[in-house]
């Protein structure tokens, strides 16, 4: 974990690059040293149908759901929101300084008897970094 997934809404086409934003947001979650490369998993969300504030046509969001595993203390936690916040704002800058956007991000705890998982990517890494340093 975590998910990092991104919801933004339609008429930021054009004006994010939405591929360039999850790279980053998935370099900065792994960049925290609170995540695993092998369980980070980003993905976007486009929104056709929203009413944002007063319903201007320009006004627009971007919100990042930060979905992570249970077991961390709340000081971790807020740490990695942190870090990852800062590179939303940063990525979003300038389409702030022109335009309306509300910028947001959660943290969402996954009940660990609830959040059932299958996965080989940790191993899948670990033995691709192997035959790199062989």
């Amino acid at each position: 974990m975590p998910h990092v997934i991104v919801e933004y809404s339609a008429n930021l086409a054009g004006a994010v690059e939405i591929r360039a934003l999850l790279q980053a947001l998935h370099e900065a979650a792994i960049k925290t040293g609170v995540f695993p490369a092998g369980g980070v998993r980003t993905r976007a969300e486009r929104r056709e149908e929203y009413i944002i504030a007063d319903g201007r046509p320009e006004a627009a969001f971007v919100h990042v759901m930060l979905r992570i595993g249970a077991g961390r203390d709340a000081p971790t936690k807020k740490r990695a929101a942190d870090s990852v916040f800062a590179v939303l704002c940063d990525q979003l800058k300038a389409v702030q300084e022109k335009r309306p956007l509300a910028i947001s991000l959660e943290v969402q705890e996954l009940d660990p008897v609830l959040n059932l998982k299958k996965n080989n990517l940790h191993a899948y890494l670990a033995a691709d970094k192997s035959k790199a340093t062989a």
